[in-house]
């Protein structure tokens, strides 16, 4: 229980920290491309690499992690636990997994979006 509620402080700090972030940004732009949902994105990668960097480096307890990674992170862009995650498929020398992850992530969630929105048109 102790750590879904750090999980979920962690998810409530990072999603309105999204929110945030990513209204200011996308406000000081006159277009219709995401450079709020960009920065959030780049910026939770680059979070989330700080954290497990420093995690190798120095003595961070699993509470910690958890709310920063899980919690924090996890709640401003999931976009960090997939690069995170392909990072480490890299790092482990999985290439073939690596580039099937990425492929299918970005095919299969367009896909499935595209299925969700389409469907309910006929509901």
């Amino acid at each position: 229980m102790k750590q879904i509620i750090i999980v979920g402080i962690g998810g409530f700090i990072g999603s309105i920290s999204r929110y945030l972030i990513s209204q200011s940004t996308q406000n000081k732009f006159i277009s219709v491309f995401p450079y709020g949902t960009l920065t959030v994105n780049i910026t939770g990668c680059l979070l989330i690499g700080i954290i497990y960097g420093l995690s190798e480096k120095s003595n961070i307890s699993f509470e910690w992690r958890l709310f920063l990674a899980t919690g924090i992170c996890g709640g401003f862009t999931t976009f960090s636990a997939f690069s995170i995650e392909t990072f480490g498929l890299l790092k482990e020398g999985n290439i073939i997994y690596a580039l099937s992850y990425v492929c299918a992530s970005v095919l299969f969630g367009l896909l499935a979006t595209f299925i969700g929105i389409f469907a309910l048109r006929f509901l």
